[in-house]
């Protein structure tokens, strides 16, 4: 009897170990995968077992992964509302209309564009560099200095025209770099008000709170400035910060960093936070004033890296022409145009959403060696020139992983089956190549190459962007450009967090971004070396 015991035990080990070896063979395909298509490794150091993996082929048990970058609901409606309309989405063509302008059933292969240039950093940071060094490539002295200067004049004026102000006295280099450390905080210490430094309750921070006082913070918030006058040539909205963002925008670029082939336009993650809204009052959030503007970027999906921010103004108006454009695929074409100004003639593999998706944005993409992969829904895209019957769910019951693809010239319309439709608009990839998507329940799912770079490539950004939203300035002013200012000093910091991941430096004193910020707000402050918290 024991020997047929100890035989079960040993069939059922055998037969454990075997499921070990099929589902580790299944995870190593998948970060092999995940390797080819050139996503690195998190670039935030964080702690915890699934701190490096893409949430797409996350393989814990609470993984999320099959909801995590493809949401069918809503095209999977507008592929019912469309069944419904004969005439298909607004500019789509009929069937015989597809043809004549040059749709076919019948595919060809398509080269993936070449690219030689390999990414990351374009200059080489000492091992020596601190937190300060990577952060003042983005925020040189210069642009403190104008801080200081700009602050000083709007000071006066504003004296001259109200009465003085007995308590001020003209800021210094060091008492702005000690300001901006300060608001930087509450990135660190997650608290709303950057005044509760110097209270007495939870998000008191004693250690830094000598650095200045409260009333003469205060001062210095209430007079900060970028721009303090309105130049006669200069009136558009954001007047009071655009030279700050021109300078970013320009550090952001190409003269400190090359970005993958692969980059991604959206908009990142800049609402409130979410414990906040989980725990105000109505009337708390009656209060707060909606957000006037949007922010776009386009980034790097193989570090985070933002390489080009675009904000536009919701009301008012506009130097871009943006601002009379009501239509949203419209407006989302244009800022495309705008983020991808920088890009012609690099091969660059842009992946979008369905609004800014359409067939006339691609190929004017392509004929400016800019190549495109994105997210189509009937309901949100342009669907200008696209043959209707890609766009209608059929009336047969399809098995997951079932797809089909239509082409004009290099360019494919692809639909898609995963627990509802999804399509795709490309130009860089070949329809006829497949790829999988892993799955830790449901195994390999079978979908074209496109589909796994789109899906391989933002479900790393919705990762960038989770992580991303922990360290907001949560300082909230009421001016739009204040609000705006911030934000970008926010993305600056990320970007310099994974410059110094990227270098020498790292290697000495490993910091997790949190360590990172911390130690970045104390070099601010000028406080004395210290080691950051674990």
């Amino acid at each position: 009897m024991p020997n047929i015991v100890q035989c079960g035990k040993l069939q059922e080990h055998q037969a454990m170990a075997e499921c070990g070896r099929n589902a580790l063979s299944v995870l190593e395909a998948a970060r092999s995968r995940y390797e080819s298509l050139q996503i690195s490794d998190d670039v935030f150091g964080e702690s915890g077992d699934d701190s490096s993996d893409n949430p797409f082929y996350s393989t814990s048990g609470d993984s999320n992964s099959d909801n995590c970058c493809l949401e069918a609901g809503d095209d999977q409606r507008a592929g019912e509302i469309v069944n419904n309309q004969s005439g298909g989405p607004p500019g789509s063509f009929s069937k015989i209309q597809a043809e004549e302008d040059g749709w076919s059933d019948t595919l060809h292969d398509i080269p993936v564009p070449p690219y030689n240039d390999t990414y990351g950093p374009t200059q080489r940071m000492p091992a020596t560099a601190t937190c300060m060094d990577f952060f003042q490539l983005f925020v040189p002295d210069n642009a403190i200095q104008n801080m200081v200067t700009q602050t000083n004049m709007y000071a006066k004026k504003y004296q001259e025209r109200f009465g003085s102000d007995e308590g001020w006295r003209n800021v210094t280099s060091a008492e702005m770099r000690a300001f901006l450390g300060f608001v930087t905080s509450t990135s660190v210490q997650r608290c709303e008000s950057v005044l509760s430094i110097w209270s007495s309750g939870f998000f008191s921070n004693s250690s830094i709170a000598l650095k200045m006082s409260q009333a003469r913070f205060e001062k210095i918030l209430k007079y900060f400035h970028i721009v303090a006058f309105r130049s006669s040539h200069g009136s558009q909205g954001l007047y009071k910060i655009q030279p700050f963002l021109d300078s970013l925008q320009q550090s952001f670029g190409y003269n400190t960093f090359r970005p993958s082939q692969t980059q991604v336009l959206h908009e990142p993650l800049i609402d409130e936070d979410p414990v906040f809204i989980t725990t105000c009052t109505e009337r708390e959030l009656r209060k707060r004033k909606k957000r006037k503007f949007s922010l776009w970027v386009r980034q790097c999906t193989s570090t985070g890296f933002i390489c080009q921010i675009y904000v536009h103004l919701k009301e008012g108006p506009g130097s871009d022409g943006l601002a009379s454009l009501k239509n949203k695929p419209q407006l989302h074409s244009m800022v495309a145009k705008q983020l991808c100004q920088n890009l012609s003639g690099r091969n660059s593999i842009i992946f979008t959403g369905p609004t800014i998706t359409s067939l006339n944005l691609f190929q004017e993409f392509e004929k400016q060696e800019i190549y495109c992969c994105g997210l189509l829904s009937p309901r949100k895209s342009d669907c200008t020139g696209l043959p209707q019957s890609m766009l209608m769910n059929p009336e047969r019951p399809q098995q997951r992983g079932q797809y089909g693809s239509m082409m004009k010239g290099n360019t494919s319309l692809i639909s898609w089956y995963n627990k509802g439709h999804f399509r795709f608009l490309t130009n860089a990839y070949s329809p006829i190549k497949e790829g999988v998507i892993i799955k830790r329940k449901s195994g390999e799912i079978p979908c074209p190459l496109a589909v796994e770079a789109f899906a391989a490539h933002l479900s790393y950004i919705c990762k960038y962007d989770d992580k991303y939203s922990k360290y907001f300035i949560f300082h909230k002013p009421n001016k739009t450009w204040q609000q705006v200012f911030w934000l970008t000093i926010s993305i600056a910091i990320n970007n310099a967090y994974i410059l110094y991941k990227m270098s020498d430096a790292y290697h000495v004193k490993r910091y997790s971004r949190a360590q990172f910020g911390e130690r970045l707000v104390r070099e601010l402050l000028d406080l004395d070396v210290c080691s950051p918290s674990q």
